[in-house]
């Protein structure tokens, strides 16, 4: 499908990609990862070429066609329903086409829209708007009716319609609820063709991906598994990595040694430029280096009585005769942690800016205690930021009568060192802004953080380093966020925004996916495929354990036969190993060894157990249905 060979790439003189080469084959679901400015959205600008590689190729099987989320959809006065139809070029021209086609061609036309399932173009739409959260009524609106946040989310409705034969997706979920992102899943893991997938949501990635492509010191490597499968793998390589360097450093020491000591002596000379040579030839093990990471460090707060916050009968939203969310009573204690659910526009935003006083209730009553420290974060606050000014300088007004030394202290631990503090805002990346806000709205231990959507320039690093962070805080958490596994991490509590009301959520994370799932179904998909008699699953399931009854007993046997051998020769090492004799200084050599024997031993034992007991329970379950079924 793609390959990538040798690539090469600068951008204003810095290398990203340095002959990176890679494969990518048909019906993948790739997952693209790698650190924030390593190259991976420059890698898909490659791959469309919008941009063109300084050495190497890029290639796409013939006839393949490409989409991706370039921008968001235009203003325009056209419906939301029709702007997605229009992706599907094949079909506009067809149909255009109809209009003046001779009596010769129409049939042939047809023929063509059928094989395309051009007739069913519109459901198709309109159920790709609504999993992205469109009503009915909306997708009748014109675009220039929205914002470019749910701009963006109808061109990616008209990218999946269009359904290419490479998907091109880069961070799709950052402009998407905790609903749009669930849907997504469920869309990629049924796409029909290839699709690559730039995403730091680690469980997007380990619900979607059947491989992994990583950008990693300049190179490209794919992997086949989710992302949990590739860290693991990753892990282990650098340990293995870690351990031959070792290994060899020591190595490498003992024949230096070795060298100095004999070079000069003639008897040993020629032992001495034996082990030079050798020294010489010996390969250097390359480590792959762990850049740090971003730490967060969120100071706590001193205890309060709870609750800190109470809302009583509250009407909340921007205007009296309109309120958003209606009669809410809730209230927040010093150790909650709540993840607020609810699909974009229902009120979640609205509830979080109430409790943090950025809205006025427009009626009953909100109580909070009297001395108590809010943080509020959201996206558009990186604005608030000063474009010309740097950490340091951010920090300085915190601490007016600091000394130079404590505030580059203090803006050191907010992840700014001497590298970084006198970086102007306007320099950073997204992701950096995003860590300055966190760090100065936190900065002098408030008693609740209300974070809604921090993670949108984190990669995967540092959300796992948020996450850490607000688990160590003490202080109160409301967290609104697409990323299900910052959610799942940091919730005690679960809220649910909608209909106009806010009510506890009385299950995980797990239901209220399903919850979400359940209800982008069609009414057949709801329903399902007739299901067999009873009697017929009777039988099927008898059959079924009466097939697997004997293979399980051949199994058993064979290892309680394989438990037997090795427990006999765990008696004759035990036996070996009672010899006085063998504790003799003479005999430490074969002592480690049948030390080290019988430790593998055990271990072989143990997994034999273990395959043992799986077996029975197998054989267990095997006679239980043939009983039942009796």
């Amino acid at each position: 499908m793609l390959h990538i060979n040798d690539l090469t790439y600068r951008i204003e003189g810095r290398m990203l990609f340095d002959k990176a080469t890679a494969a990518i084959s048909d019906g993948w679901k790739v997952g693209f990862v790698g650190r924030n400015g390593a190259g991976k959205s420059t890698l898909l600008r490659l791959i469309r070429s919008e941009i063109h590689p300084d050495d190497g190729e890029i290639s796409l099987r013939k006839n393949r066609r490409l989409g991706g989320v370039k921008q968001e959809a235009p203003a325009s006065d056209v419906s939301l329903i029709e702007t997605v139809m229009a992706e599907d070029n094949e079909r506009g021209a067809l149909l255009a086409e109809l209009e003046t086609a001779k009596a010769e061609r129409i049939a042939d036309i047809h023929t063509r829209l059928t094989d395309i399932d051009a007739h069913s173009a519109e459901a198709r739409a309109a159920s790709i708007l609504s999993g992205l959260g469109f009503s009915s009524a909306d997708q009748k609106r014109t675009c220039a009716e929205y914002s470019g946040g749910w701009r963006m989310r109808v061109a990616l409705a008209g990218v999946l319609f269009s359904s290419p034969d490479l998907l091109l997706l880069d961070e799709p979920t950052n402009y998407l609820d905790l609903e749009g992102a669930i849907w997504l899943e469920s869309f990629v893991q049924r796409y029909p063709y290839t699709a690559m997938i730039v995403s730091h949501d680690r469980d997007f990635l380990n619900r979607t991906a059947t491989h992994i492509l990583a950008l990693e010191a300049r190179k490209l490597s794919v992997s086949p598994g989710d992302f949990d499968t590739y860290e693991r793998r990753r892990r282990e390589a650098m340990s293995h990595a870690l351990s031959f360097k070792a290994k060899q450093d020591a190595k490498r020491r003992h024949m230096q040694s070795f060298i100095d000591r004999f070079r000069a002596k003639a008897s040993k000379a020629k032992q001495a430029q034996s082990r030079i040579k050798a020294l010489e030839k010996m390969a250097d093990v390359s480590v792959p280096m762990e850049t740090a990471g971003v730490a967060f460090d969120f100071k706590n707060p001193r205890p309060m009585a709870p609750p800190i916050v109470r809302l009583v009968e509250a009407n909340l939203g921007y205007a009296a005769e309109t309120p958003v969310l209606k009669k809410i009573t809730l209230r927040i204690d010093q150790d909650d942690r709540i993840v607020i659910l609810g699909p974009n526009g229902e009120g979640k935003s609205t509830l979080v800016k109430s409790v943090s006083s950025r809205l006025p209730v427009l009626a009953g009553n909100l109580y909070k205690h009297k001395k108590l420290k809010i943080a509020y974060f959201s996206q558009h606050q990186i604005d608030e930021l000063k474009p010309q000014q740097t950490p340091y300088e951010h920090v300085r007004e915190l601490m007016p009568e600091g000394t130079e030394a404590q505030v580059r202290s203090a803006t050191a631990t907010l992840g700014f060192g001497p590298d970084k503090a006198d970086t102007k805002v306007v320099n950073l990346s997204g992701g950096e802004k995003a860590r300055l806000l966190l760090g100065l709205i936190t900065f002098e231990g408030p008693h609740m953080i209300i974070l809604d959507e921090p993670t949108n320039h984190l990669d995967i690093d540092s959300r796992e380093a948020l996450s850490d962070a607000l688990n160590a805080y003490t202080g109160a958490v409301l967290l609104i966020t697409h990323d299900a596994h910052l959610a799942q991490a940091v919730a005690d509590r679960l809220w649910l925004v909608k209909d106009g009301s806010v009510s506890p959520f009385e299950g995980d994370l797990d239901d209220y996916r399903r919850l979400v799932l359940e209800a982008n179904k069609s009414p057949s998909e709801r329903n399902g495929p007739a299901r067999p008699d009873t009697k017929s699953l009777r039988r099927q399931e008898a059959a079924a354990a009466r097939e697997a009854i004997s293979p399980l007993k051949k199994q058993a046997a064979a290892a309680e036969q394989k438990i037997e051998q090795l427990n006999s020769v765990l008696d004759r090492l035990d036996t070996e190993l009672a010899r006085p004799e063998l504790y003799e200084e003479a005999n430490i050599d074969r002592l480690t060894k049948l030390n080290k024997e019988r430790a593998a031993l055990l271990n072989a034992i143990e997994d034999a157990e273990r395959k043992w007991l799986d077996t029975m329970e197998q054989l267990e379950t095997a006679n239980a249905t043939l009983e039942e079924t009796a």
